[in-house]
């Protein structure tokens, strides 16, 4: 009875009319739960300061969504995923080549690899619920079983709970640019980060990235391109032919019809 008020009073200021009391209680839940620990790299030099990688953006959580995550998030979701190192044998029903996906928005690359190779195994790290809650629907439509998620700091995530050696390969298609000078700081794609994404490789295991911002592209490609024990599957050296298994999401449409280039870069550990 004692949520009962705040239900009131959110359907009459906040929810549309079409939401479900399920779908309701989910984001009374998601205020009045602590937020996970934020993203952070620690710079060189700056080892007290914590430099967020991405702005929360929780967005809407839509009906299908919610009953989504209510539904199948149980054999999806990994339950606090920081507490004890990644066990794919645990997580998984076989024993397979896995592959890790940060920051999948909806969902759209990550379910489509795993229908394309029901053989292999998917990890995808994501902070954004919504996202989330999409990517259980696409999956639960196209019957993958073979896709686990993580709602964790993807940095945190790969420096505690992610074995050496244990990837066949990481994926990072779109991050945030943050395009203004001042936060450039806040980039994932940095000299550290990739350090400890090439320890989580396995030999010649492969590094996939995409971006629709120009100036992010060049940073990209001049980290990689000095990383100590990585090497470029570029036929040219530089950015590489678009990866087969990505789809054209409706952002990244949306950026084409407004003249935004894309950029896939191909790298692997060589050492």
């Amino acid at each position: 009875m004692g949520i009962e008020p705040t239900l009131v009073a959110w359907e009459a200021t906040v929810l549309p009319l079409n939401y479900t009391r399920s779908a309701l209680l989910w984001l009374l839940w998601q205020r009045n739960t602590p937020t996970q620990a934020q993203p952070f790299l620690m710079i060189e030099g700056l080892p007290e300061r914590a430099i967020k990688t991405f702005a929360r953006r929780e967005g809407r959580m839509t009906q299908a969504q919610a009953r989504a995550l209510e539904d199948f998030g149980h054999s999806v979701l990994i339950d606090n995923p920081l507490a004890a190192r990644f066990d794919p044998l645990a997580a998984f029903s076989a024993n397979a080549p896995l592959h890790l996906d940060i920051g999948f928005g909806a969902g759209e690359s990550i379910a489509n690899s795993a229908y394309l190779n029901p053989d292999q195994n998917y990890l995808g790290l994501e902070v954004h619920r919504p996202g989330v809650g999409q990517l259980l629907l696409k999956l639960d439509a196209q019957k993958s079983r073979n896709v686990r998620v993580a709602v964790v700091d993807a940095v945190e995530f790969l420096h505690r709970s992610i074995g050496s050696k244990s990837l066949s390969s990481v994926r990072i298609f779109c991050p945030d640019p943050w395009p203004k000078q001042r936060h450039c700081k806040r980039r994932l794609i940095q000299d550290e980060f990739i350090q400890i994404v090439r320890g989580a490789l396995i030999l010649h295991g492969e590094l996939f990235l995409a971006t629709d911002w120009a100036p992010y592209a060049d940073h990209m490609l001049k980290v990689l391109s000095r990383a100590p024990g990585f090497i470029n599957r570029s036929p040219t050296q530089r950015f590489a032919p678009r990866f087969a298994e990505r789809p054209l999401t409706r952002f990244e449409n949306r950026g084409l019809g407004l003249g935004h280039a894309v950029f896939d870069l191909h790298f692997a550990r060589s050492e």
